[in-house]
């Protein structure tokens, strides 16, 4: 028995990106709306991510004279999963998404977000990333402004337990918030966004592997909540075990310039312009700002380097791959050390530390100068132990024994090492199968009634490799699943409701 009780047309279950876009368009549909959020603030994993956007027949696109459609977006996208070889793919959804991703765009421009591009990533065969300015942040900003303008109930700190569920119906959701439980009825459906499972070591080593179980996930909130209160309702999950497996370099202790901007439509604008009409010289160390704080080691300086544990040891990167070096390893994390021959060669194209398409590419003097913090370099191998702070004599014998095996050497100083660089989780792509109308499926294929699921619980399925498919499928996906559940409801729409939603803008 619940200690409270509430009512709307609509329930969001999770108040990060999809959530949001979900509560939006089921208000602009004239539904009472309450979204209900574990965290002590909405955003979830979207105002952690870089910002792009994957889309076709943008104001962008056109005003660079690109013609392009969501049908060779469909067309394309499938290049980017070939390391998963024949697996199928949900082309429901895959249709879903780039039929329909460009309207989401302009949707998000109307409200006051800003993008720069469109920038090249092959195998795309045409510009399509469109990158959120100044951060991510913006999304979150904009969505969040747009939702309490247009009445929408966001009630924080508020975790959802259990479905409520009447006649075989989902009808609504018991939560529990400050220690009470509190029971939320839907007089439509409910809509669940509450994000992946990279935090629930549980539902990593189910789907994926023990030891990915111990990786650390980017966002502590991504529990996996919605999975296993669906799975009581006889849900499935569609690919769990598909994870984009990324490194970084750790995030400055500090807070950079770009991230301690505040996410406004004017700020936007002014990057926006300054991209576009600033020699780049002069705009060079801003723009290294953001991409050192944000990007990964690029796999030649990988190859080039001899990898070193925080213990001192060599990590031998036997396979070429970082990530299995690094699954094994305590803390997921190593320095890339390389001598002077290595750091000349990465001074200067084509050999950059790290890149962000059509933006730039960052080379080993940027990091000296914008992230001093990982950038380390000495006269001798036991200098640099030092500094990077790893037992010297441990360090002296492992460099010695790989060379004595024919592996790679380091000349006398002057020695570089950059990180840590760490292994995270971002997303895990193991979505609840859904329908084309985001309708949760059960075992046998059926819609479980009153239920509809969005972003990353709802994947279904469908594969989103490369940048910009994932954010775009969060608010696309949330949109959609917003309307169909305020189209569920039986009550008659508020003209208040819809009218407050026809738009805002601005900064």
């Amino acid at each position: 028995m619940a200690d409270s009780e509430y009512s709307a047309d609509v329930i969001v279950v999770g108040g990060g990106g999809s959530g949001l876009a979900a509560a939006i368009e089921a208000r602009a549909l004239g539904r009472s709306v309450i979204v209900l959020e574990k965290a002590d603030a909405v955003g979830g994993t979207t105002g952690r991510s870089v910002g792009s956007i994957a889309a076709t027949g943008t104001p962008h696109q056109i005003r660079e004279g690109i013609k392009d459609s969501p049908a060779d977006h469909f067309a394309d996208m499938p290049l980017f999963a070939a390391k998963w070889g024949k697996r199928p793919d949900n082309e429901a959804l895959r249709r879903l998404l780039t039929d329909n991703v460009p309207e989401t765009l302009r949707w998000l421009m109307g409200m006051g977000v800003v993008f720069y591009g469109p920038l090249e990533e092959p195998p795309h065969r045409r510009p399509r990333m469109h990158n959120v300015l100044p951060t991510s942040r913006a999304y979150v900003h904009f969505l969040r402004k747009r939702a309490l303008r247009v009445g929408v109930d966001i009630r924080l700190r508020t975790r959802a337990e259990r479905f409520v569920v009447e006649d075989g119906r989902v009808t609504g959701v018991v939560c529990e918030a400050a220690g009470r439980k509190q029971r939320f009825t839907a007089r439509g459906a409910v809509v669940l966004t509450t994000g992946d499972y990279t935090a629930n070591p549980e539902l990593k080593a189910r789907y994926i592997s023990e030891k990915i179980s111990r990786i650390q996930a980017i966002n502590p909130n991504s529990t996996g909540d919605g999975h296993t209160m669906a799975f009581e309702l006889g849900a499935e999950v569609r690919n769990g075990d598909v994870l984009p497996l990324f490194t970084r370099f750790l995030a400055p202790t500090r807070k950079k310039l770009v991230q301690r901007l505040p996410p406004w439509r004017i700020i936007g604008l002014l990057i926006n312009w300054s991209m576009r009409n600033v020699p780049a010289g002069i705009l060079r160390p801003f723009v290294m700002d953001f991409l050192t704080t944000f990007l990964a080691p690029s796999a030649k300086l990988i190859s080039a380097s001899v990898l070193v544990s925080s213990e001192g040891n060599v990590v031998r990167d036997d396979r070429g791959d970082l990530v299995s070096a690094l699954v094994d390893l305590p803390d997921h994390s190593v320095f890339l050390v390389f001598d002077e021959q290595v750091a000349r060669a990465f001074r200067a194209w084509p050999n950059f530390v790290s890149t962000a398409p059509g933006i730039g590419y960052a080379y080993l003097q940027d990091y000296r100068r914008s992230r001093r913090d990982i950038f380390f370099s000495a006269g001798s191998v036991r200098e640099l132990a030092h500094k990077i702070r790893v037992p010297a004599d441990r360090l002296e014998a492992q460099l010695a024994a790989l060379a004595a095996d024919g592996g790679k050497g380091l000349a006398n100083g002057p020695l570089y090492a950059l990180g840590p660089v760490k292994m995270l989780l971002t997303l895990a792509d193991g979505g609840l199968a859904v329908s084309d109308r985001l309708e949760v499926l059960d075992r046998e294929g059926a819609p479980i009634p009153g239920l509809y699921a969005a972003g990353s619980v709802g994947q279904g399925g469908l594969f989103l490799e490369g940048h910009g498919h994932h954010l775009g499928w969060a608010f696309t996906s949330g949109r959609l699943a917003g309307r169909h559940a305020a189209n569920d409801a039986v009550s008659p729409p508020t003209a208040q409701g819809a009218d407050r939603a026809a738009g805002d803008g601005g900064a």
